[in-house]
């Protein structure tokens, strides 16, 4: 048995020296083969390159040898006009532009006014605002209804007036524990109506504000001339040192607005601002131009007004739709 095992595993090593052996020839045979294969690709490519660099030298040569073409001769254009060559060119549209030689202290520049009035204009086009302002637009809506949404309109528009009031921080103590919290600091707030249709924006801004006090003016438009006419002026006492927000729905020609505020700075009033319904651009014009120091809040700036200085599409006369007088 030991014999036999002895015997097999000989062969099984003779066999695999032979396999090893065969393996190594193929393997020289191959390279052999591979490196002649390389060598003759050489060659062909070697060949190829020759033949393409004679073939351009060649080409070269023969264009040389040629005679240059005489060259054809170009008769020189004739200049245009001055007047001619002005006209082809394209003409810029004039900007416009302020008549005055100082356009910052220009008070009647119409094109100056309109842009930078749009600067001191904020329209609120949050979709509650602008879906309740349909509503009382549509001439089927009766005072009750039109009233309680000029209510809710001026609650909306009060956010936006009051976005910027500083606060203060203030320490409290929650059922949990204490923290530092922010409290509104500085100026108190007073709003103004003007009578009579101003008067039903105060509820919504005295549910945001209720320590806010409220002073009244009494302004009403000559029918004739449009001029404002004051009747009537109420105000607080410290009205010089507090925020006003004046409220009209309508700023039209913008006289009345006008009227208020001069009113409220002979009291020495520094920070105002106008909240109205709907706007027109010529009023808001007529604003900025006399008090361009005053922002003005509205929910809508219309397209313009009519010859009787109502403003178009509005919403006809706000005081009357308010208190059912029309």
């Amino acid at each position: 048995m030991g014999l036999f095992k002895k015997s097999t595993k000989k062969k099984l090593a003779d066999a695999a020296e032979a396999i090893s052996a065969q393996v190594s020839d193929a393997v020289a045979v191959v390279e052999e083969a591979a490196t002649e294969a390389i060598a003759a690709a050489k060659e062909v490519i070697a060949e190829h390159n020759a033949d393409e660099a004679a073939a351009e030298e060649a080409v070269v040569v023969e264009v040389t040898d040629e005679e240059p073409a005489a060259e054809a001769e170009v008769p020189a254009a004739e200049e245009a006009p001055a007047e001619v060559q002005k006209s082809a060119e394209p003409e810029e549209e004039p900007a416009v532009e302020c008549a005055a030689d100082e356009c910052a202290e220009c008070a009647e520049c119409a094109a100056c006014v309109a842009a930078d009035s749009l600067s001191m204009l904020r329209v609120i086009d949050h979709p509650l605002v602008q879906h309740k302002l349909t509503i009382m637009r549509d001439i089927k809506t009766g005072a009750k209804d039109f009233r309680q949404l000029l209510d809710e309109i001026a609650m909306l528009v009060g956010y936006e007036v009051t976005r910027d009031l500083p606060l203060c921080d203030v320490e409290i103590e929650t059922p949990l524990m204490k923290m530092t919290g922010k409290a509104i600091a500085g100026k108190k707030l007073a709003i103004v109506p003007i009578l009579r249709a101003g008067l039903g924006m105060v509820d919504g801004l005295l549910r945001l504000v209720p320590a806010a006090k409220v002073g009244h003016i009494g302004l009403y438009r000559d029918p004739q001339t449009h001029a404002p006419v004051d009747y009537y002026c109420k105000l607080p006492d410290d009205i010089q040192n507090r925020l006003v927000v004046i409220t009209d729905p309508m700023l039209a020609t913008g006289g009345s607005a006008i009227e208020a505020i001069r009113m409220l700075k002979e009291k020495g009033c520094t920070d105002i601002r106008m909240m109205c319904l709907v706007a027109a651009p010529e009023g808001v014009a007529e604003l900025y131009k006399a008090h361009p120091d005053v922002p003005v809040f509205t929910a809508a700036l219309d397209e313009k007004l009519n010859e009787r200085a109502y403003i178009v599409p509005g919403l006809g006369d706000a005081g009357d739709r308010l208190f059912g007088t029309y």
